[in-house]
């Protein structure tokens, strides 16, 4: 009797519960990592969570949807960063499940989860998706964009325009490539026949308008705005070092693909022993549309983004390596014909386990054993919580006030401005990124300023002494890492600023 592994079954006989196994056990790998190990959020995760408390309608970093949603979360979770790292989590399972939607419609159920089973590999899936943000909330929403896209398109469903339109307008009010994106939907409508009659009626004039009034408020404060700053227009003899940068960034697209390079290597006849015979997956035919639609999606974003980010020397790909290889995985399936063989299980299946454990070791060997090898601070094992709380219970102290406002160094005081109360996070050094604080309101109410101390008596650097006159340091106070082992301990300068009449 042949032998088939329960996972073939798996994909065979219930391909939704696999996608739902394989996707919620990478949720909750996501989720413990960061709570075991991560004593303060990443840097990134840091600012989204100061500028998400403001409530700003845009800011520099952005449109603002990801940011309030971050502030919301961490609110529900009782002050906690569990709320954050969940919802970046359940992001991740709604992309994927949105995605496998999308595939189930073109190549059938059982070559969806071979899809899924895919994408999950490329390095942006498989790395710590916990930095919530405007990248981590626009892959879900681009996912739900393309499956209702294809329904419109391909199969004619007019009753998804609404949710269409619901989806446009959201991925408008998280990323500045949205705009892009949607151009990229139009094109591709407009260059089919199926496309061109979805948009002879009025639905798309009423989906317009959807997406008008949810965009509306940010369009009018990008339009308002004096911190925006289009990126300049390179001169001509930078044109080569600008292509060489794109072609580093198509390299890197690429490089993050590379496991299922090697996922389908192992695949291919070229190891096969004799009188092996491999389990197949079936599909039905894949309408011609529909191998269009997904070859459009997985190559024209990626290129677009990294043309527009190579010629304007960009340090990512704009929309992000999320959005632009979402398709990916699909368009390695289609390509792939109506029957995939399945050879050498075993390995495959080790193959595709390390590449998603591989990351999470990685963040625990970095956790763990790097501070031992004196090779650098983890930015993620300082003691957010201990660091916010004592300077926010100091400040109280001192003047009988909760602590309102934070400056000095950004790292620093991105993680007091988690304290209880929610202290307003002010960049003075770049003032114009936090409009909501200024230096006459923060002299005015008050508050703390913290720096990296250097010496015993907690010397505040030159530039925050001379952006903050008469500033009288206290004594430095100490904090132990998550790991300290050969790096010294993180000592904190700090001043109190106190409030007028006080």
């Amino acid at each position: 009797m042949r032998f088939t592994s329960l996972t073939i079954e798996l994909i065979r006989a219930r391909p939704r519960l696999m996608v739902w196994i394989v996707v919620l056990l990478q949720a909750a790998l996501w989720l413990i990592v960061p709570l075991m190990l991560y004593h303060s959020p990443p840097d990134s995760l840091a600012t989204v969570m100061a500028f998400g408390r403001e409530y700003q309608v845009g800011t520099d970093l952005g449109p603002p949807l990801a940011f309030w949603l971050a502030d919301i979360a961490f609110r529900a979770a009782g002050n906690h960063m569990f709320g954050v790292y969940l919802l970046a989590q359940l992001c991740a399972v709604a992309a994927f499940w949105a995605l496998y939607q999308l595939a189930r419609a073109v190549v059938g159920g059982q070559q969806a989860v071979l899809a899924i089973l895919l994408t999950m590999t490329i390095t942006v899936f498989s790395w710590p998706g916990v930095e919530f943000g405007p990248l981590v909330l626009a892959r879900p929403l681009w996912a739900l964009l393309l499956l209702h896209s294809w329904q419109l398109i391909g199969q004619g469903r007019r009753n998804v325009w609404f949710a269409w339109s619901i989806e446009a307008g959201l991925l408008l009010l998280t990323t500045s490539a949205a705009i892009g994106l949607l151009i990229l939907v139009a094109g591709f409508a407009v260059s089919t026949e199926q496309g061109r009659r979805t948009l002879r009626s009025f639905d798309p004039l009423f989906a317009l308008s959807v997406i008008v009034v949810l965009a509306l408020p940010y369009l009018i404060w990008l339009i308002r705005a004096d911190t925006v700053v289009l990126p300049p227009w390179p001169a001509i003899a930078d044109l080569g070092a600008r292509a060489m940068h794109w072609g580093m960034l198509l390299g890197g697209l690429l490089l993050a693909m590379s496991a299922i390079g090697i996922l389908v290597v192992l695949n291919t006849g070229w190891f096969d022993r004799e009188g092996e015979e491999a389990p197949i997956i079936y599909r039905p035919p894949v309408d011609p549309l529909a191998r269009n639609f997904v070859y459009f999606f997985a190559v024209a974003p990626g290129l677009a983004g990294s043309l527009i980010s190579g010629f304007f020397g960009l340090d990512r790909v704009a929309g992000g390596a999320g959005i632009v290889l979402l398709m990916s995985g699909l368009a390695v399936i289609v390509a792939a014909g109506d029957l995939v063989p399945l050879r050498h299980q075993r390995l495959l299946r080790s193959v595709w386990g390390a590449a998603i454990a591989i990351p999470a070791l990685v963040v625990f060997a970095s956790s763990i054993f790097l501070p031992w090898t004196g090779g650098g601070e983890v930015a993620t094992s300082a003691p957010a919580t201990a660091i916010a709380r004592f300077f926010g219970d100091s400040f109280e102290r001192r003047t009988n006030l909760r602590l309102g406002a934070v400056a000095g160094d950004p790292q620093l005081a991105r993680l007091v401005s988690l304290a209880r109360g929610r202290p307003h996070l002010y960049l003075d050094a770049t003032p114009e990124r936090t409009p909501w604080m200024s230096s006459e309101k923060f002299n005015q109410g008050g508050g703390v300023v913290v720096w990296r101390a250097s010496d015993t008596a907690g010397t505040p650097p030159a530039d925050i002494a001379r952006r903050f006159p008469g500033l009288v340091p206290e004594v430095p106070r100490a904090f132990d890492w998550l790991v300290n082992g050969r790096q010294p301990l993180l000592r904190v300068g700090w001043a109190i600023v106190r409030p007028k009449g006080k």
